[in-house]
């Protein structure tokens, strides 16, 4: 485990606390952490391009005109793709699955990894308690300001719904909020900096451990 230092709202330290080692502490491997990130953009993707094909477009219920005498190419629908306003051959369509799937362990270790790496870069940031007493982001980021955070893109990890912080964040571009058992691996590698309250530490390892891990 490696220790960092706890700070106050104020900006004081005021103690030390240990990141656990299986949280903070994980060997990294970026192939798995690629794939993580790759599997969460692909799932998050939406399918907005969309075409209809001959079938899916109006009209063409009878031939257009006669198949020979006419001097005209032959035609047996207005729905072909060569005519004008006919449907589309091999376009997009909204069927289209772009989700990807994952072991649930290696999922999991990935995020772990994420972790670490911003443990192994001394961008965790651990207070003692983050509470406002009102909705209000001038207070919250005056609270920010006096943390060692640089005013770096921030993941404010909160041991429980805090909808106080979560709305006074909202109006923080460079500040997101997230809680302790729903982490996922884009946030904290999209964040340059990790704010953890003190008491996320233990939620983040009854999440992910079994009891008899968190007691070690």
């Amino acid at each position: 485990m490696s220790k960092v230092t706890v700070y106050n709202q104020e900006g004081n330290n005021v103690g030390d606390v240990e990141l656990p080692a299986q949280i903070f502490g994980v060997k990294i491997s970026p192939e798995l952490v690629q794939q993580a990130v790759v599997r969460q953009q692909a799932n998050s993707r939406q399918v907005i391009a969309h075409t209809k094909g001959r079938s899916d477009v109006r009209g063409g219920g009878r031939k257009p005109w006669a198949q020979k005498g006419t001097g005209r190419a032959r035609h047996g629908s207005i729905r072909s793709p060569l005519w004008a306003g006919g449907g589309v051959t091999f376009g997009p369509s909204k069927e289209r699955n772009f989700s990807k799937r994952m072991n649930r362990k290696a999922k999991k270790k990935a995020l772990l990894m994420a972790l670490s790496d911003r443990a192994r870069e001394k961008k965790v940031v651990v207070v003692d308690n983050l509470k406002l007493a009102e909705i209000k982001t001038k207070t919250l980021m005056n609270i920010l300001n006096k943390l060692p955070i640089k005013n770096n893109k921030t993941l404010v990890i909160v041991p429980e719904t805090d909808k106080i912080i979560t709305k006074s964040a909202n109006n923080l571009p460079m500040v997101e909020t997230c809680q302790a058992d729903n982490l996922n691996i884009l946030q904290v590698l999209n964040a340059e900096y990790l704010l953890i309250a003190k008491d996320s530490i233990l939620k983040m390892k009854k999440t992910y451990f079994k009891k008899e891990d968190v007691k070690k």
